[in-house]
């Protein structure tokens, strides 16, 4: 008898040879001397059973462990806006598989449950961080009004609908990765990290839905995504919102100087960085250069002292006596306003946090003072959060209305992101703002430039707004 199982994330298929395998399921079956069958990737469930009945192969089929859910009702109409009803229809369009990129506070959780309710079938929600997992479970029990399994944050249930972590999901979707007919992976730009890739090529769900604002990656990775998810089938920029879902923004770049002795200091150190640059041909202009100078400066002599030259040069220009002057000239110029400020590190956000004598969050912070902090933010009792990267996506702050990029790196996600945290409509916001604090005559202003290569900058080149 031909049967195909569910083996370990894996599909096991036995009873049928290499050679005996029809050329339409020949591409996903692959030979396991170990046990004498074919085995193929959990993943690739659905494309492999059409091969074999493409192929005319009679077998019985012992992998699919979920039935449909009519339960998975939403116990109140949902009216989905044009741009969700867009990608809704794309995705539907595209067999139920692929990426729908919505800017931050467009709605993705709502066309993630729109998705739900159109198939019925078990879901599993991949998500990121814990925050995350508390938000979405508290969502779906919404809408839906049924129990949520939760696995990550201490809590391993599964149910019908269940939320999990990426690091749960990659500890236990090998047990459980037959149990769910839909995927959907938030923040799926996470996904094709080589070890969360793991996690979804283990589930054997023919139906994928990715959501991301910035879904944007490179090329080896952007690969993995389409082959784990689909094809990006919906790509909503911000600017097309502005005005509609999204508040109406403005970007300032502010250009400070470094005080005297910091601008010597930054000197000696950045000649020093930047002469072993030009002696080894170091041009960071590809991801093997970062790579190259690590491993050259450990082996060098002096090095280690190159080394200490490049962070020194980067903490100065990050955080010059200038920038928390003008940090708190902004503050005080929008003392109404609830604003998020965002470093680079988290020794830069906790001097912010005893300098002015602001609540701190990183991702020290643990998460009963971490829900705290962002409640007493939303309720108006803490007017200003100062962050590493832990709100950088994925915490729901509709009250910001101004952002504050003392500093951050060069990643063009990372700062669309950052201008994604004040987006969010909310009772009284007529406009966002978000400032970006720049260290004039250092690296930093290529570092700037570089991660404002977006279209959200674009259309916003020096400050202007529909504001």
């Amino acid at each position: 008898m031909i049967r195909l199982e569910f083996d370990r994330g894996t599909l096991e298929l036995s009873g049928l040879t290499a050679a005996e395998l029809p050329s339409a399921a020949a591409p996903w079956f692959r030979p396991d001397p170990r046990t004498g069958t074919l085995r193929a990737r959990g993943c690739d469930y659905a494309a492999a059973v059409a091969g074999l009945q493409l192929g005319r192969v009679e077998f019985e089929d012992a992998v699919r462990a979920f039935a449909p859910l009519p339960e998975l009702r939403l116990r109140t109409p949902v009216e989905p806006r044009p741009h969700q009803q867009t990608a809704l229809t794309a995705w539907k369009a595209a067999g139920c598989r692929g990426v729908a990129a919505l800017p931050t506070g467009a709605g993705k959780t709502i066309l993630a449950i729109l998705a739900i309710a159109y198939l019925q079938r078990p879901a599993l929600i991949l998500v990121p961080t814990i925050d995350l997992l508390t938000q979405w479970c508290s969502v779906l029990e919404k809408y839906f009004g049924v129990r949520i399994g939760m696995l990550g944050g201490g809590s391993r249930e599964v149910t019908g609908l269940t939320v999990s972590t990426y690091d749960s999901a990659r500890l236990n979707l090998e047990f459980i990765g037959n149990r769910f007919g839909l995927l959907i992976a938030d923040e799926c730009h996470h996904l094709p990290g080589p070890e969360n890739r793991t996690a979804a090529a283990m589930c054997i769900a023919p139906w994928r839905l990715g959501l991301s604002a910035t879904p944007e990656l490179p090329p080896d990775r952007a690969e993995v995504l389409a082959d784990l998810i689909g094809d990006t089938v919906c790509d909503i920029p911000i600017d097309e919102l502005e005005g509609k879902v999204l508040s109406p923004y403005i970007t300032r770049r502010i250009y400070v100087r470094l005080d005297p002795e910091e601008a010597a200091e930054y000197a000696r150190h950045r000649t020093i960085y930047t002469g072993f640059l030009r002696r080894h041909g170091i041009t960071f202009r590809s991801a093997a250069d970062w790579g190259r100078f690590v491993g050259l400066t450990a082996r060098q002599p002096g090095g280690h002292e190159v080394f200490q030259s490049f962070l020194a040069q980067r903490r100065i220009a990050r955080g010059g006596e200038a920038k928390f002057r003008k940090l708190w000239e902004l503050i005080t110029a929008h003392r109404d306003d609830r604003i998020i400020v965002f470093t680079a590190d988290n020794a830069t956000a906790y001097a912010i946090g005893r300098r002015f004598g602001l609540p701190v969050l990183t991702h020290l912070t643990r998460v009963a003072e971490r829900k705290a902090f962002l409640d007493r933010f939303r309720e108006g009792i803490y007017r200003i959060l100062v962050t590493g990267q832990v709100l950088n996506e994925g915490v729901d702050v509709p009250a910001a209305a101004v952002g504050i990029v003392l500093s951050g790196s060069g990643s063009v996600r990372e700062h669309v992101q950052r201008l994604g945290r004040i987006l969010r409509p909310a009772g009284g916001k007529t406009c966002a703002l978000l400032y970006e604090i720049v260290s004039a005559g250092t690296g930093e202003q290529g570092v700037s430039d570089r991660r404002r290569d977006h279209r959200a900058y674009r259309r916003h080149p020096g400050g202007g707004s529909r504001c």
